[in-house]
């Protein structure tokens, strides 16, 4: 009698942290090509702007990343670290006053994790981030009068990655 093992080879997952995010949709895919190596590709899309007594905020965003990650143990099991490239087009603002920020912003990330196993095919990821870059940019008087209060091109280094994420492993 011949027993055959089948190793979680692809991973599909979603960050619920983003859809706190003002609803952020998010979604990410990942192969492994080594015992401890995984390629990972993502997106993240927010088109809503919310109104109130406060006013208009918004956090809306593209994304698209791509990256690496490295695994102590085996892929889709335990500890990971990671990095990547990402492109960011934004507009944030109206939170705490009624400037809004719009622009471009690109670098790269580095990330730390871990994933439980909750069943053979269904993790649960936690993870930090930082992502650095360089970012052009326009900040608005408010979010519709389109007076220009600065603009400008500059360095920048924030966190990222605040994940705790539904993975899908197959």
């Amino acid at each position: 009698m011949a027993f055959s093992s089948h190793a979680q080879n692809a991973s599909v997952s979603t960050n619920i942290i983003g859809y706190a995010d003002f609803l952020t949709i998010n979604a990410e895919g990942s192969y492994g090509f080594a015992r401890h190596w995984t390629a990972n590709a993502g997106f993240q899309f927010n088109p809503w702007s919310f109104k109130g007594d406060w006013g208009e905020a918004r956090n809306d965003r593209r994304t698209v990343y791509a990256g690496a990650r490295y695994w102590l143990w085996n892929i889709y099991s335990g500890w990971w670290f990671g990095g990547k490239l990402q492109w960011e087009e934004y507009n944030r603002g109206g939170f705490r006053a009624p400037e809004t920020e719009e622009g471009d912003a690109y670098g790269a990330g580095a990330a730390a994790g871990y994933s439980l196993m909750l069943h053979r095919n269904i993790n649960l990821d936690f993870g930090l981030g930082l992502w650095g870059g360089y970012k052009k940019y326009t900040v608005y008087r408010c979010p519709t009068c389109g007076k220009i209060e600065e603009q400008g091109e500059k360095g920048f280094i924030m966190p990222n990655d605040f994940q705790l994420s539904l993975v899908f492993t197959f």
